[in-house]
């Protein structure tokens, strides 16, 4: 069963992260194309390209390819006080359906650890339920940009105590606006079980995150991005989760790829009991923006212009 979901969870992932390496590839292409063009573009300051990649990293419809991976610490878990660990791997994908029209792919697959809420040592380690939305959303917004789609919950866990093992379905939606150095918006779904085990429960939950980002010099911005939840299904008393919390982050390079690091920590102002109640998130976010074919061909100048600095740094060998 291990495998089975192991290898059903990596081939989703991949069939969504596989186009942003053929994107890459293409651009290389496209680089090499636009080399031979006229020399009138100007080359994009890092200041400019991180203030754009601020922009879009932190509008969830946006037309950039990404793989963030993201780590859930939830603290003081359970009667114990135990620590619960959630590894998010959601990469995503927009494809352009018309001109006027994108899908944004999105997918979560979480990989958890998850303590044993009876007793004070060990756990399960192994994969979460999947959690796909596709939102469809205009390709080139006015002030107010949205998008709307289905999200599913797909069963892919490998213990009873890392999924629901229910097939849910449900309607999402996302709203922001981005006035300059903000980033302000919300986005929302609700599931509802229609198929699975029997013997689950039944699932009825919503999820609401707000985000916040106030972005400033050298890609650094400040941003609040708590995940309220809500189970129908339990009893009074239990069915909230409301974290409040927030934290920094940046838009930098490793080397020539761009990546959107950040660290936020959150305290839980009313959770169910049994769960935690502060947690932090990691993450770190491979970008593969795209380029203008001017822009391209800049870089690849750029590029071109640090090889030869660095060859001619190297002595000639002796005879």
């Amino acid at each position: 069963m291990l495998k089975q979901a192991l290898l059903l969870s990596l081939f989703v992932v991949l069939l969504t992260v596989l186009p942003a390496f053929a994107q890459d590839k293409s651009d290389i292409a496209a680089e090499g194309r636009a080399a031979n063009a006229d020399q009138n573009a100007a080359a994009p300051s890092a200041a400019d390209q991180a203030a754009e990649l601020q922009k879009e990293t932190q509008n969830p419809v946006a037309n950039l390819i990404s793989v963030p991976l993201q780590n859930n610490t939830n603290f003081n878990y359970g009667p114990f006080n135990r620590t619960q660990d959630v590894l998010n791997i959601q990469p995503v994908i927009p494809v352009h359906l018309t001109k006027d029209w994108l899908l944004i792919n999105r997918i979560i697959q979480p990989i958890i650890w998850q303590p044993y809420p009876s007793q004070n040592t060990g756990g399960e380690y192994g994969l979460g339920d999947m959690n796909p939305t596709f939102f469809l959303s205009p390709a080139k917004p006015g002030k107010l940009i949205w998008g709307v789609g289905p999200a599913f919950v797909i069963p892919t866990a490998t213990s009873d105590i890392t999924g629901q093992g229910q097939f849910s379905i449900g309607p999402s939606v996302v709203v922001l606006v981005q006035p300059p150095h903000w980033t302000i918006g919300a986005i929302t779904n609700n599931v509802w079980s229609v198929a699975g085990e029997s013997g689950r429960a039944p699932v009825n939950q919503f999820l609401l995150q707000y985000f916040i980002n106030y972005n400033m010099k050298k890609g650094w911005y400040i941003t609040s991005g708590p995940i309220l939840t809500a189970n129908w299904m339990a009893s009074s008393g239990n069915i909230w989760t409301v974290p409040f919390g927030g934290g920094v982050g940046r838009i930098m390079k490793l080397g020539f790829q761009p990546v959107n690091i950040s660290a936020q920590f959150y305290g839980n102002v009313v959770y169910p009991a049994g769960t935690s109640p502060w947690s932090m998130r990691l993450q770190l976010a491979f970008l593969f923006p795209k380029f203008t074919k001017e822009q391209q061909k800049m870089m690849l100048e750029m590029k071109l212009k640090q090889l030869e600095q660095e060859q001619q740094k190297v002595p000639p060998p002796k005879k």
